[in-house]
């Protein structure tokens, strides 16, 4: 899967996520927007894991 895809699957889960949240609070602003950065943390730990490249950042290297 390309890096970029997995960002935006990430994304998309997220605003499906924060969608239904927010419509079950009646708050849908809100919730969408929680979501789109639920999703891009999401997407974007998609994106790492499936690299293999460490940087020694998540490992707590210096």
């Amino acid at each position: 899967m390309k890096k970029e895809s997995k960002l935006v699957l990430g994304m998309a889960i997220g605003v499906a996520i924060g969608t239904a949240i927010g419509v079950g609070t009646d708050n849908l602003a809100v919730w969408i927007a929680v979501g789109i950065g639920v999703g891009t943390a999401f997407g974007s730990a998609l994106q790492k894991k499936g690299s293999g490249k460490d940087d020694g950042a998540a490992s707590g290297g210096v």
